[in-house]
Formats: C-alpha cells, structure tokens, sequence
C-alpha cells in the first residue's frame, strides 16, 4: 500500500513528505542549504505557517521536530552571519 504524502512549502518550493511523519529542523534546512551540517558553527532560523491545530505558527528549533500539514509553509535563513 503507497503511503500517502503532503504537499509542504519550503522557502517558496513544494516538497512532497509523508502524511503522518514528523519533520526535523535539520531536514528542512538541508533542502534549502544542501552544505548544511549541523556541526559548522553557522546558526539557521526555521519558522513555519499554516501548521496542525493547536500551534498553527511558530519556529521550528535545532533538535526539533514538528507535524506536517497539506500547504504547510516553512521560511529558513541563516542567522548571525555579519
């Protein structure tokens, strides 16, 4: 039986992902920034919209995971860098 996925958006790009699997930090900002490792020293903001009922928006933290819905939006920069 084919698993059923979701249509999420990631800084303006879809990506299709499992109905029912969790997302990681880590895996969307590797869409965005392929050379990530979470190991360079550089620091990344995730925040997301249009999410599961009881936490709509909110950011998305290293270490973290989060539900992911049809239409999901997810914005990723690169933070401190000068």
């Amino acid at each position: 039986m084919e698993k059923k996925t979701v249509t999420i958006i990631v800084e303006g790009t879809p990506h299709e992902w499992p109905k029912d699997e969790k997302i990681t930090f880590d895996q969307v900002v590797t869409w965005v920034f392929p050379d990530y490792s979470p190991s360079d020293g550089k620091a990344y903001t995730v925040t997301f919209e249009r999410g599961e009922g009881n936490k709509p928006e909110g950011q998305l933290v290293k270490g973290g995971s989060v539900k992911v819905k049809e239409g999901m939006i997810f914005n990723v920069s690169r933070t401190g860098e000068s």
